[in-house]
């Protein structure tokens, strides 16, 4: 096992690197950045003594992009390593330093998430399973269906135009509402918690289908199996047949699922955050990527990549936890 882990984590190192290669050249190979803006509107000021190239030189050399490509990368690299990512140019703060100030709002919401689409999808798949071919079967299919093939920014909009606009329940967006600053702690606690609700629910209804479906089919595989036959022909009850014998079955293959959900969450919620103009990773990454903020544009695809290696790894350890036969190799 420890030999197995370490060379997943030398394995992911590599990925890892790699994508961040190939994120920088990107980056870098786009038709327009920040150095070019802000060279362009220092350049239009009328107090400016100088010309728009010669700012754009400037910048590149502050900037450190009048080297090539590869170099560049290799010195990003080297202060990543040490824990230096850089200071963000559009924020204009330490890359590490903005990150801890709007993660937290992301982890909150995507834990919550989390766990909300794992009592929701898990009962409801094995339920389809349980009743294949009824009308339950079918409503849960469908729902499942509309969830995944739903665009966000459509939902998203669905829900606001529904529970915001017609009903007035929900702020359209913003973490905070009007009053926060005169509110008590605990009142300014369930305030953002309010404003949480429908993010939570975008996020839920999106990703609750993929797992519902996964564990209904994983389902349905097992109750086919010979020794599900075995004990029904024993005469156990139904409920034990399938919250004992079958489901443990399947948490094989819904362990490595569900290890893929946290990092596509994260992702994903970049979308969502923009919506709703939740000041998350996300919403702050989007801004930070169109205005061309290289150091926190790397500093949050290295995170992405580093996030879904580490929840690999752990799928493979709990992959051994819920396998004896995986232990026993």
């Amino acid at each position: 096992m420890r030999n197995f882990i370490l060379r997943r984590l030398l394995l992911g190192l590599f990925i890892t690197f790699f994508g961040a290669m190939v994120v920088y050249t990107v980056i870098r190979c786009l038709p327009t950045s920040y150095v070019e803006t802000i060279a362009r509107q220092r350049a239009s000021n009328p107090l400016s003594n100088k010309t728009y190239q010669e700012w754009l030189d400037q910048l590149n050399s502050v900037y450190k992009l009048d080297v090539g490509i590869i170099p560049g990368f290799i010195g990003w690299m080297g202060n990543a390593i040490q824990g230096d990512f850089g200071e963000s140019w559009h924020f204009g703060i330490p890359v590490t330093e903005k990150f801890n100030q709007v993660i937290w709002y992301s982890v909150i919401i995507n834990i919550i998430t989390f766990f909300v689409e794992i009592f929701l999808s898990i009962p409801l798949g094995n339920l389809a399973a349980t009743k294949q071919y009824s009308k339950t079967d079918y409503a849960i299919t469908v729902f499942a269906l509309a969830g995944i093939s739903l665009p966000t920014f459509f939902l998203a909009t669905i829900l606001k135009y529904v529970f915001s606009i017609k009903l007035g329940w929900f702020d359209l967006y913003g973490l905070t509402g009007r009053f926060y600053s005169s509110m008590t702690p605990f009142q300014q606690v369930m305030d953002i918690g309010y404003h949480m609700v429908l993010p939570v629910v975008t996020l839920t209804m999106l990703s609750i289908g993929g797992l519902m479906r996964y564990n209904r089919t994983n389902m349905l595989e097992v109750l086919n199996s010979d020794y599900i036959r075995t004990a029904r022909a024993k005469g156990l009850p139904e409920k034990i047949v399938i919250n004992k014998h079958a489901f443990r079955n399947t948490l094989i293959p819904l362990v490595s699922y569900m290890s893929y959900l946290i990092p596509s969450m994260f992702g994903g919620s970049l979308i969502t955050e923009t919506l709703f103009q939740i000041p998350g990773i996300g919403y702050i990454s989007f801004q930070a990527i169109v205005r061309g903020d290289i150091p926190f544009a790397m500093f949050y695809t290295t995170f992405l990549l580093l996030l879904t290696q580490v929840s690999l790894i752990v799928a493979d350890i709990m992959y051994a936890v819920v396998d004896p036969r995986v232990r026993a190799n």
